[in-house]
C-alpha cells in the first residue's frame, strides 16, 4: 500500500511517499480502507516537533479520516466488515494515522456513519467537531450532552467562526437551539459563518466588538468558544453573562493570557481549557454519540454553501496539504486517498 511517512522533525519536506505492507488488525482493532484523510493544525505541528518520530521511529500523520472497515481483530463486535466509518485520533499514541491507503485503529475510534453521509463530511469530524462538542458541554449548568434543543435559550459566542472548530461549534450550537454569534475578520469569513448557521457576525477589525455583542445579547452571552485567549480574554470578560463559561482550545495569538481578576470572580466565570488527546474517554464517547445524532439530523454539512470550503489534494501531495493548513487555508483541507471522492 502507499503510505506517507516521516522519521524526523521538520517542515513538510520530511514527508515521503513509500510502499508498506498492508497492516493486520490485532485484538480490539479494525482495519479501515481509507477513502479520505482530514488535515488539522495538530498534524503539521506534531510533525514539526517530531515527538512521535522520536517515540516510534517512523510515523504516518493525520488523526482524522473516513473509509470502509475491511478487516477486524479478535473480540470486535462492531463496527463490522463493510461498514462505512469516520475515524478520530487515529495517530494518538500510535505511529500510523490516516495518510495511507489502509490504517489500523482501536475499534472505538472507527465510528459507523449514517447511510447518507459522505466521506467528505466524515473525514473532517474528528478533531474539529469533537473539540467543539466539548467546548459546548462544560457550562456550570450543563448540558453535558448535546441534542436538538439542548441549548435553547442560550447565546453562544464563537471566536473565529470561519475556522474548522469554529464552523463545527456554530453548527452544533445552532442544532442544539442556541442563538449563535461569531466573530470574524473579513466579509468573506462573515459570509462563511452565516452559511454555517450563525445568527449574527461581528467583524472585530471594523466594529466595536464588545458593544456590538452586547447589543445582540444585552444580558451577556452564556457560553464562549475561544480560539485566541491571549487576544480575547478581556473581551470575553466584558461580554459574558454571570455564571458563563469560556472554553479555549488553542493558543492563536500567543501562549500567555491575562485574566482580569475582579470582573471574572464577580461574574463567577468558568474557564475551561480542553485538548482532545487528554480530555478522557467519557468526553470522547459523549462527543461520538452526539455528533452521530447531529449527522442523522443533517446538521453538519460541508462545502462552501455550508460555510466550510473544501480544498482537496491527492495522497502523493500530502506535503502540500500540510502546507496549506499551516499557511491558514480557509475551510477544510482533505486528502483524497482512494482517488474517488472529488
Amino acid at each position: 500500500m502507499r503510505s506517507i511517512v516521516y522519521s524526523r522533525a521538520g517542515d513538510s519536506s520530511v514527508l515521503d511517499v513509500v510502499e508498506r505492507s498492508i497492516p493486520q488488525p490485532g485484538p480490539g482493532e479494525v482495519r479501515v480502507r481509507v477513502a479520505v484523510s482530514g488535515v488539522n493544525p495538530t498534524d503539521w505541528k506534531a510533525r514539526r516537533t517530531g515527538t512521535a518520530a522520536t517515540a516510534f521511529g517512523e510515523v504516518t500523520p493525520n488523526q482524522d479520516g473516513a473509509g470502509v472497515v475491511d478487516a477486524v481483530g479478535d473480540g470486535v463486535d462492531a463496527p463490522s466488515v463493510g461498514e462505512r466509518v469516520w475515524i478520530f485520533l487515529a495517530q494518538h499514541e500510535r505511529p500510523t494515522g490516516t495518510a495511507q491507503e489502509y490504517t489500523v485503529v482501536p475499534a472505538a475510534r472507527a465510528v459507523p456513519l449514517p447511510e447518507d453521509i459522505g466521506f467528505d463530511v466524515a473525514a473532517g469530524l474528528g478533531v474539529p467537531a469533537m473539540t467543539a462538542h466539548r467546548a459546548l458541554t462544560i457550562h456550570e449548568d450543563g448540558p453535558e450532552r448535546l441534542s436538538a434543543g439542548a441549548l435553547a435559550g442560550r447565546t453562544v459566542l464563537v471566536a473565529g467562526g470561519a475556522g474548522a472548530v469554529g464552523h463545527a461549534a456554530i453548527q452544533l450550537a445552532r442544532w442544539a437551539g442556541a442563538t449563535v454569534i461569531a466573530t470574524v475578520s473579513s466579509d468573506q469569513k462573515a459570509t462563511l459563518a452565516r452559511d454555517a448557521g450563525a445568527h449574527h457576525t461581528v467583524n472585530y477589525r471594523r466594529e466595536d466588538t464588545a458593544r456590538r455583542i452586547l447589543e445582540i445579547a444585552p444580558g451577556g452571552v452564556e457560553q464562549i468558544v475561544e480560539v485566541s485567549p491571549a487576544h480575547n480574554f478581556a473581551l470575553d470578560t466584558d461580554v459574558i453573562a454571570n455564571h458563563g463559561s469560556i472554553a479555549y482550545y488553542a493558543d492563536n495569538g500567543g501562549d500567555e493570557a491575562i485574566i482580569p481578576v475582579v470582573p471574572t470572580f464577580a461574574k463567577n466565570i468558568r474557564f475551561q481549557g480542553l485538548l482532545m488527546y487528554t480530555v478522557g474517554e467519557r468526553a470522547l464517547t459523549a462527543a461520538v454519540e452526539d455528533i452521530t445524532a447531529a449527522l442523522r439530523d443533517g446538521a453538519l454539512p460541508v462545502g462552501e454553501d455550508a460555510g466550510l470550503p473544501l480544498t482537496w489534494f491527492g495522497l502523493d501531495d500530502t506535503a502540500a496539504a500540510h502546507d496549506a493548513v499551516e499557511n491558514g487555508a480557509i475551510g477544510k483541507v482533505l486528502i483524497d486517498v482512494s482517488g474517488d471522492n472529488h
